[in-house]
């Protein structure tokens, strides 16, 4: 991805770009693409009731990732306890969304693939997290 050139080029960032909110912000939409594929793919397995509460924890770890992403690209002006609270937010939403698809992943690949990636978007949150003052 070109986020770091991106945020680089705006011209308040000074071509001073934190790597840790670059990685957060690739892991947050790399994890809400991964968590709407694999809500899909539960949708698509014979066992779908018993997936109910999986699908639940993807699209919702999906959408607050996506939010996620979105704010922490936007580098006018700053709101650090709004920034703050959001980073908190997508790593209890990939934290939850992880331990639920873990308890499928024996079974469904999808859902293995699923944990690895809100497992990487939730440590990306924690490292970001410890830049925001």
């Amino acid at each position: 991805m070109q986020t770091h050139e991106m945020l680089g080029s705006h011209p308040e960032s000074g071509g001073d770009v934190s790597d840790a909110l670059v990685r957060c912000i690739e892991a947050c939409l790399g994890c809400a693409q991964i968590c709407i594929s694999c809500a899909d793919a539960c949708l698509a397995e014979d066992m779908v009731q018993e997936l109910r509460q999986c699908i639940r924890l993807d699209l919702d770890c999906a959408d607050i990732c996506a939010i996620g992403a979105c704010v922490l690209s936007r580098r006018t002006g700053s709101n650090e306890e709004v920034v703050r609270k959001l980073l908190e937010a997508c790593r209890a939403a990939s934290s939850a969304c992880a331990i639920e698809c873990r308890r499928h992943s024996a079974r469904h690949e999808h859902c293995r693939l699923c944990a690895e990636a809100c497992d990487a978007c939730g440590q990306a949150c924690r490292r970001a997290l410890a830049t925001v003052h």
